[in-house]
């Protein structure tokens, strides 16, 4: 097991590994391509194994949560499980198409519930809202009562919102969450300020997009991250490092991210991620340098 970096997922005291894992990977047909029982039972202990301490996981990520119950649900003690709430329980999921999201109390409790069935597990650590709704839509239908009442029963342990903007202005302001899961990379930095500002406020911030949204890969050199990465000419700045590393140790730089969740169902990328994030941030100056050559391409923080 190694030694990963962690910091304190705010207000949770949570002691979480800078580098998490999402398991949208193990979402199999028909969203993604098919991944094995077999490949999904290796990839989840490597990832305990390596020391990731922090699994982020939804029912919108089709079996994604029945096999982190089938695999892993043995090894509880070692890792925080953070799944979503108001995904629509009950819906198949369709190629191409996002799911429904219902914020009803009904709705939100029965996933909830469902997801700890699937999980072998009697609570989550983490119940984020979906799909960024509303504080408007929360409060009309009862969801945030049935969290509540979740949290109450030990069910939950902290509640989180998965947000962007212009949203996740309001629900700092609500001042209810005491986590935030915001995309985030190099590539595209327009939650920079309002990710200050949530974790100025208390709140634990966790990052998606981190990896996936970043640098482009060999295969795929065109669309908006490929042209900001040459137009900022990052390629001279990165030395020894691969356009990958790069990319994630940006993100391991910014002070006010806890965590930041890669997916992969290869233990081969896993172990890149993890070596990675063994090597920490990047050196100030050339995080300076970087960030100053992102914003003239493009990439910047949005004004809060």
């Amino acid at each position: 097991m190694t030694d990963l970096p962690r910091r304190q997922l705010g207000r949770t005291g949570l002691q979480v590994t800078t580098l998490g894992y999402g398991s949208m990977e193990l979402r199999g047909a028909p969203r993604a391509r098919d991944t094995t029982e077999a490949q999904a039972e290796t990839i989840l202990n490597a990832v305990l194994d390596a020391g990731i301490n922090f699994i982020d996981t939804s029912i919108d990520y089709g079996v994604s949560e029945e096999r982190i119950g089938r695999y892993i649900s043995h090894r509880r003690s070692e890792y925080y499980l953070a799944s979503k709430c108001g995904c629509l329980v009950g819906a198949p999921a369709i190629r191409g198409q996002t799911s429904p999201h219902v914020y009803t109390r009904e709705n939100v409790v029965a996933g909830v519930e469902q997801s700890l069935v699937r999980m072998k597990t009697d609570y989550l650590d983490l119940v984020q809202f979906h799909i960024s709704p509303s504080r408007q839509t929360l409060e009309a239908n009862g969801a945030l009562d049935a969290v509540l009442e979740l949290q109450a029963a030990g069910k939950v342990r902290f509640i989180g919102m998965s947000g962007t903007l212009p949203h996740l202005k309001d629900h700092i302001a609500m001042g209810m969450f005491d986590v935030f899961q915001i995309p985030y990379s190099a590539m595209e930095r327009e939650h920079e300020v309002i990710i200050a500002t949530a974790s100025a406020a208390g709140s634990g911030i966790i990052i998606r997009g981190g990896a996936a949204k970043g640098a482009p890969s060999e295969g795929k050199q065109s669309g908006l991250q490929w042209e900001r990465w040459r137009q900022a000419k990052l390629d001279d700045l990165l030395g020894e490092m691969t356009p990958m590393e790069f990319i994630l140790r940006f993100t391991f730089t910014n002070p006010d991210l806890d965590t930041t969740i890669v997916g992969t169902s290869n233990p081969a990328h896993l172990k890149a991620n993890v070596d990675v994030a063994l090597k920490g941030p990047l050196p100030p100056e050339l995080y300076a340098d970087a960030k100053r050559r992102l914003a003239a391409a493009g990439s910047a923080p949005r004004p809060d």
